[in-house]
């Protein structure tokens, strides 16, 4: 007679095995598996080339490099075959060995001898800069003024508003040449080309126009961005002009075909500002993502990404001639070198949103703040030796002091800013001024602190 076989519910039997597992453990659920140490070195060092895989070649190299200086310092220390053979070679991996001079041990000093110190390197003496005065201030336009250019003959320039028009303006007497009309939309970039008589603007409205000056005509449109344009670069060598904006892109355009050549998107937020040369990195891009972008024009791809920023990148300026470019950020503005965008230094004390900044060939910086303020740079030395505060036009409201463009003109005497007021200002420098008047006030920090 067969026994009747008891069915339980599922769950019934997963809680029996369950309570079967535990009690089987509980006995040793306190002792631990012995630790593999092969195991513990391999997650180590995955961990480690994980994190630190780009720098640890140069660490490694700096190690050895310091090794071998000690050893060839050590002067009671003869050079043996075996110091030779574990001194790095210049050329690692090379199919040819390395086949340079064997280095020879430093002579040791004379007996009694004094050993002179090295001489700390001294902080370099700012240059003297005569201080900015306003010269002129020129109204006309009937909104924010956001954007200037000055034309490479230095006869003229142009400004772009939130009243839709392009104005251009005689350099010498600050009188209006010509209204251009054509953009629905704020003109947020002017650019003008130094080989063609040509005028390239850039809008809210999404549209980037060509102008010829010869006809004061709109004769090309590029069109492909999603949102506004909020800048505008010509390449100084190659017929190409590159336009960023809220998009978070940069493209760049053919200027003959119109044709979009790359559309250079890495950025996740707007494009702020935007430079170009001749040299590499031929494009740099800031973004409010906080991230600088050094572009690589033949490819079209980010080849570097600096991140030292905290705030949106607002500002990019190339030095003329040093090629070193700097960045404004509301946490600071800090000084690169090209092409690889290595840090210089910081240049601290313009608390304010910094929207432009101009710098001329005679190594002045100037930076312009949403409130109003101008800061004076020496570029060399990161000394301010002048903070100047716009003075609104009379009707506007004080919180309507504030800089959205500047520009040097061509001879770097003179200083146009764009501004809230709905004012274009001109300054230049003063003539009475001298080094005994408005002596330099340099006091270098013996620590710079590195605000990152």
């Amino acid at each position: 007679m067969s026994e009747d076989v008891i069915k339980h519910s599922v769950h019934t039997l997963v809680f029996r095995s369950l309570k079967r597992s535990h009690d089987m453990f509980l006995a040793n659920q306190g002792m631990l598996p012995p630790i593999d140490d092969k195991a513990e070195k391999v997650l180590k060092l995955v961990k480690a080339r994980d994190s630190y895989g780009q720098v640890m070649g140069a660490v490694r190299k700096a190690q050895a490099l310091k090794q071998q200086e000690s050893v060839t310092c050590r002067p009671e220390t003869p050079l043996t075959t075996e110091t030779v053979e574990t001194a790095p070679l210049p050329s690692e991996g090379a199919v040819v060995p390395y086949s340079g001079p064997t280095p020879s041990p430093s002579p040791a000093p004379p007996s009694g001898a004094l050993t002179v110190p090295r001489k700390p390197p001294s902080m370099p003496k700012p240059k003297w800069h005569p201080p900015w005065k306003l010269m002129r201030v020129i109204s006309g336009h009937l909104g924010w003024v956001r954007c200037v250019a000055v034309e490479p003959g230095n006869e003229w320039f142009a400004t772009g508003a939130a009243d839709r028009v392009i104005k251009v303006w005689d350099l010498a007497s600050g009188k209006l040449k010509v209204s251009l009309t054509g953009h629905v939309s704020t003109v947020r970039g002017v650019v003008v080309s130094p080989r063609h008589p040509y005028l390239f603007s850039c809008g809210e409205d999404r549209q980037v126009k060509c102008w010829d000056l010869e006809y004061n005509k709109v004769i090309r449109q590029y069109h492909g961005h999603l949102s506004a344009v909020v800048c505008l670069a010509l390449h100084p060598r190659l017929d190409v002009l590159v336009s960023a904006g809220r998009d978070g892109t940069a493209r760049v355009w053919d200027v003959r075909s119109k044709a979009n050549v790359h559309t250079l998107a890495a950025h996740t937020d707007t494009v702020a500002s935007l430079a170009c040369q001749a040299a590499e990195p031929q494009i740099i891009t800031g973004s409010h993502d906080s991230t600088i972008r050094l572009w690589d024009l033949a490819a079209g791809k980010s080849v570097c990404t600096l991140t030292n920023h905290k705030k949106s990148v607002r500002a990019i300026v190339i030095h003329p001639t040093m090629y070193t470019f700097a960045s404004a950020s509301p946490d600071n503005i800090k000084q690169w070198k090209c092409p690889e965008g290595k840090f210089i230094q910081n240049l601290s004390g313009h608390n304010a949103i910094v929207n432009c900044l101009a710098v001329n060939p005679e190594g002045v910086l100037v930076s312009g703040g949403d409130n109003g303020t101008m800061y004076c740079w020496d570029w060399r030395t990161g000394y301010n030796f002048q903070r100047l505060q716009t003075a609104v036009q009379p009707g506007s409201m004080d919180s309507e002091a504030g800089i959205f463009a500047m520009s040097f003109d061509q001879s770097g005497s003179r200083l146009i800013t764009a501004e809230a007021d709905k004012t274009i200002k001109i300054y230049k420098e003063d003539e009475a001024a001298s080094e005994e008047t408005h002596p330099v006030n340099w006091r270098p920090e013996i620590l710079k602190r590195r605000k990152f």
